[in-house]
């Protein structure tokens, strides 16, 4: 292997073995996978579908039917916008746009410093906070778009 590509570590490597015989297997490794790296690198794809000795295409059903798992890194700071029914109602989509248009980026992609992802999520479970946008796990409640701004200068500031 080139030094470039990611390699599975021991650890990865020893989780997935164990996991190996047990029955529904498949999400938990890409779980932990995916907890490991940030994303899922198609370099451990491959080697998780030769380990479980499981297609690759069926890894990849799962990777992209659901939400959760990503095939790109994500930015230093992920922005996860909720677009579940009461956040889309009051601005959601306009949130996302917001946040598309300051950092120059769509949807699922990073800016070019690496500092900043965006991605539309379904409800996050806030709704009385409704629209809402969560950051690295830090919640940013009944926003406007001229909070995007704001958001954004907070983290910058963070470095």
């Amino acid at each position: 292997m080139s030094d470039n590509l990611i390699q599975m570590t021991p650890e990865l490597r020893a989780f997935v073995e164990e996991w190996k015989s047990k029955p529904g297997n498949l999400i938990m490794v890409l779980h932990r996978v995916q907890q490991t790296y940030g994303f899922i690198p198609r370099e451990i794809a491959i080697e998780t579908a030769k380990i479980l000795d499981v297609p690759l295409a069926k890894i990849y059903g799962v990777i992209t039917f659901y939400n959760f798992f990503r095939l790109d890194k994500a930015g230093k700071y992920n922005i996860q916008v909720c677009l579940g029914t009461a956040c889309y109602l009051r601005g959601g989509d306009d949130i996302i746009k917001g946040f598309e248009r300051e950092l120059g980026v769509g949807l699922n992609k990073v800016t070019d410093d690496g500092m900043f992802s965006v991605e539309a999520v379904r409800c996050l479970g806030c709704c009385g906070l409704a629209p809402v946008a969560v950051v690295n796990g830090e919640v940013h409640g009944k926003l406007t778009t001229k909070d995007v701004d704001r958001i954004l200068k907070l983290y910058r500031e963070r470095g």
